[in-house]
């Protein structure tokens, strides 16, 4: 017998079953490196011959150019939208101001047209009062006339005593006293209305001037004496 030289193995036989069929159980084996039919395919297994590292690896991901110039961009969109935003607000609140005005003035006109249509008729009814003919039923509609100047906020002015003032009174006599220091409104014969600070209608008077100052001494000429005298 043969023997091995001193220091060397004894080479090792393997013997690999490659039959599909296993011969003890009859079931079918599955090739080495390959998966079963519908069974998940792993993409998280190593390929043969590699190795997975015992600790995962972090890895952050750091800003780029691309993503520091979109973070730019939205910060210039929304600016220009803050600035659209106040603009429209400010537009909004100058045409609510512009509305409100305008409704105001319709108002206004409406409620003054209306008082110039009422004042002949509260002239009428002024004349009536005065010759006492005001009553009865005439003097019930009477009072709602004048109620409907009242709720149109008109007020009527003028009266005796007043000082004359060109832009309430209207002057169709004038006359001269000593009695008077200024021009004082004597009688009222169209009375005034007005409407806050709008005249509506001006006051027919007649006005009583003071009268004029005498006029001073003339001074004395000098005489023919003090005159040769001087020469």
């Amino acid at each position: 017998m043969t023997e091995m030289p001193q220091g060397e193995e004894t080479p090792r036989v393997v013997i690999r079953d490659k039959r599909r069929i296993d011969p003890t159980s009859g079931a079918v084996r599955v090739p080495a490196g390959e998966q079963p039919a519908g069974t998940p395919l792993r993409t998280d297994a190593a390929a043969p011959g590699e190795q997975m590292s015992e600790q995962d690896t972090t890895v952050v991901e750091q800003p780029t150019e691309q993503s520091a110039g979109a973070g730019g961009d939205l910060a210039t969109q929304l600016a220009e939208r803050t600035e659209d935003l106040q603009r429209v607000t400010a537009e909004y609140a100058n045409y609510r101001r512009r509305v409100d005005r305008d409704r105001t003035l319709v108002v206004d006109q409406a409620a003054e047209r209306f008082a110039l249509q009422l004042f002949p008729i509260v002239d009428d009814i002024e004349r009536a009062r005065d010759h006492g003919d005001l009553t009865g039923a005439f003097k019930v509609v009477a009072d709602r006339v004048l109620g409907l100047l009242d709720g149109l906020g008109v007020e009527a002015f003028g009266r005796n005593g007043d000082p004359f003032d060109p832009a309430h009174h209207e002057a169709v006599i004038h006359d001269t006293s000593a009695d008077v220091d200024y021009p004082m409104v004597t009688t009222v014969l169209r009375q005034g209305y007005r409407r806050g600070d709008r005249v509506l209608r001006t006051a027919m008077v007649a006005v009583t001037d003071p009268e004029a100052p005498s006029a001073a001494p003339a001074e004395e000429q000098p005489s023919a004496d003090d005159s040769s005298a001087s020469d």
